[in-house]
């Protein structure tokens, strides 16, 4: 990067954490800091949940999601408005009028200590795992740029954001949220522009959009039912639906977010117009993917994204190999070139046949450089055993410092850094808020001064951030980071769901039916992940019902037996 995108970046980085520090001064205690004193209005709570899910993976990964599969993803968020609607007419109302500071205060009014605590240690080991992949995502960037060694640059990642979550608490999450919100939607715009801005004179906007159609990435929605397709319409509504609905409705680290709320008409509020804004936000995301991936049509695309490996592979033993590689792979960029620009003639001229004849060819231009690319991953992996070949992570990336100007190079990689504060923050001080309510005032000091609680807070919160940079070095070995924290938060939020809804509408269920109901049904997602039964949405749908079923089984089963004997 050059020495005014470094300006830029930095600059834009350290007027958010300035900004939060700021805004959050002056004295607190335990409620400001972990809920804000629930004062802040409707958009406040809007872009603060929308800023916590929207991570630096959503900036990094998604647009790479749209690069090599299209926009099938969207599909993933279709389930949000209604899971919004629900918790606005359930969830809400009960946490506002409990007054908690948590989900799972409500757990033991309704249950025992046993499912509140048996739900606290399943919350905050996926969200202890899913910052972890938060906070190495955008330690990618620096590794990239500067050639740093990933785990320092995790170390440093997770460290910065402690600055303000510690001193800050809450409020200073909501403030910088707003603010990072307004960069991030600012930003992704102008890198929609500059994509087609760059793409040839004589091809615009809609003529992108008819060669990425024809090239499959304009595939948003399928209406085949297949549980073991990631993304239709059916595993967005259905199972998008029970994973939005746990996410926003059980999470501490959403909770936390509409618990701020000044009322329950706020939170409300904000809430459903983060059902709004998502999918569209989501949207725009994939849809910079796919208009770079007509960008590469029209120009010579890199090899492999991760440039560092390849220029390790340059210096190595394989140096050659690669260097074969990469002549096949170019006089594949000038057939493809020759068969975009034949095929955009088809298109102006409704010509059929040779619409069917260019795609043809197109297809078989990718197959055979997913082949190269293949053979580029195998030499990678001969090279550096712990390589990160997920290419996916690094599409996006990669193009913006290859393609884009001076001074907005800097400006997107402070919109994926900030993203990534955000969704960090708003982590550390959910697991601290459920570490000191939940587990340390609970069960070990039940009577300390405010003062006390407050400092253990910010201990605890320090305590959670080392936990979460130690997670980030295992990171790379997931693939794409958009699927993994997906995937690694749809084996754990079904059954929290599920413990939640029996609490709300089963009231013939007790605490120990709940709880053994909760532990079966945990195994039994484990074990349809594991052994690929389906695909990964549908497993909050079988951990909610499971949930339900197996407690019912014991409440009216196996209790009555253990009775009788």
């Amino acid at each position: 990067m050059s020495f005014i995108d470094w300006i830029v970046l930095i600059g834009t980085l350290g007027f958010i954490v300035l900004y939060g520090i700021y805004r959050s001064r002056g004295k607190q205690n335990m409620e400001d800091y972990l809920i804000a004193n629930q004062s802040l209005p409707w958009y406040h709570v809007c872009f603060s949940v929308m800023a916590t899910q929207a991570s630096a993976i959503t900036f990094l990964s998604a647009p790479g999601q749209g690069f090599s599969d299209g926009m099938r993803f969207v599909q993933f968020y279709f389930g949000l408005p209604l899971a919004m609607v629900v918790l606005s007419i359930t969830f809400i109302p009960i946490f506002h009028r409990l007054k908690v500071f948590t989900a799972y205060e409500f757990l033991e009014k309704r249950f025992d200590t046993r499912v509140r605590m048996f739900t606290v240690a399943l919350f905050l080991l996926s969200r202890g795992l899913s910052t972890g992949l938060s906070i190495y995502a955008p330690s990618i960037i620096l590794a990239t740029i500067l050639g740093w060694d990933i785990m320092w640059t995790n170390i440093f990642m997770g460290s910065i954001v402690l600055i303000y979550t510690v001193s800050g608490g809450t409020k200073a999450i909501s403030h910088t949220h707003v603010q990072q919100m307004l960069i991030v939607t600012i930003a992704m715009f102008v890198a929609g522009y500059m994509v087609v801005h760059l793409l040839p004179a004589n091809v615009g906007f809609v003529d992108a959009l008819k060669i990425a159609g024809k090239a499959g990435r304009l595939n948003t929605i399928d209406f085949h039912f297949d549980p073991n397709s990631r993304y239709n319409i059916w595993s967005g509504l259905i199972g998008g639906f029970f994973l939005q609905l746990s996410y926003f409705g059980t999470d501490q680290s959403q909770v936390g977010r509409y618990l701020t709320g000044e009322s329950i008409g706020q939170s409300r509020f904000g809430l459903m117009m983060n059902g709004l804004l998502k999918i569209p936000m989501q949207f725009l995301i994939l849809l910079v993917g796919v208009l770079v991936f007509v960008y590469y049509q029209y120009n010579p695309a890199p090899l492999f994204f991760n440039k560092v490996e390849t220029d390790k592979l340059k210096t190595s033993v394989y140096a050659e190999e690669y260097r074969q590689l990469e002549g096949k792979h170019l006089q594949l960029t000038k057939e493809r070139q020759q068969t975009v620009n034949a095929l955009a003639k088809a298109i102006d001229g409704d010509d059929e046949g040779e619409l069917t004849v260019q795609k043809g060819k197109l297809q078989t231009n990718e197959n055979t450089a997913k082949e190269i690319r293949t053979a580029t991953v195998a030499l990678i992996k001969k090279n550096n055993p712990a390589a990160d070949t997920s290419d996916v992570n690094y599409v996006f990336l990669r193009f913006v410092l290859d393609r884009l100007p001076i001074g907005l190079i800097g400006l997107l990689i402070a919109v994926i850094f900030s993203a990534s504060m955000g969704s960090i923050a708003a982590a550390y001080s959910s697991l601290a808020s459920t570490s000191i309510v939940d587990i340390y005032k609970r069960l070990y000091r039940k009577d300390a001064s405010e003062a006390h609680y407050l400092m253990a807070s910010r201990v605890a919160t320090i305590g959670w951030g080392i936990f979460c940079v130690a997670m980030a070095q295992y990171a790379s070995k997931l693939g794409s980071m958009i699927e993994a924290v997906n995937i690694l938060g749809s084996l754990f939020y079904g059954v929290i769901l599920g413990i939640f809804l029996v609490a709300f509408y089963f009231k013939n269920l007790g605490g120990k039916a709940t709880f053994w109901g909760a532990v079966l049904a945990e195994i039994g997602v484990v074990l349809c992940w594991w052994f690929d039964f389906m695909a990964f949405l549908w497993l909050n749908v079988v951990g909610c019902i499971l949930v339900i079923f197996f407690a019912w089984l014991w409440q009216f089963f196996v209790e009555k037996t253990i009775a009788k004997n």
